[in-house]
């Protein structure tokens, strides 16, 4: 029974571990975002961070209405795509886990 214990603190420990090291990769994570047929690009981290914003000089004199809706595009964008990266990364770490639907790491 003791050793069944030991056990599984040691692979709660080495989740605990490859946990940090996800979160760690996650953070780096750099992800591109684009509207507009890549008229507009807004580049996020791991953390949802947005790093860069770049527009086409073609499409600043256009409306500043149409802009920003490119911007809040190109920025939704990146949201999912960095979202993503991190449910394939903590999939992969979780290994044979299964979690619920919609179950968030970490918490």
């Amino acid at each position: 029974m003791r050793g069944n214990f030991n056990n599984m603190m040691k692979q709660a420990q080495a989740m605990q571990a490859n946990l940090q090291k996800a979160q760690a990769e996650i953070a780096s994570i750099e992800v591109v975002g684009e509207s507009g047929g890549g008229m507009v690009k807004v580049t996020m981290n791991g953390q949802h961070n947005v790093k860069r914003v770049q527009l086409e000089p073609a499409i600043v004199s256009e409306d500043r209405e149409m802009l920003e809706d490119l911007i809040a595009a190109a920025t939704n964008d990146a949201v999912k795509k960095v979202e993503a990266r991190i449910q394939e990364k903590m999939a992969s770490v979780m290994g044979g886990l299964n979690l619920p639907p919609g179950f968030k790491l970490p918490f």
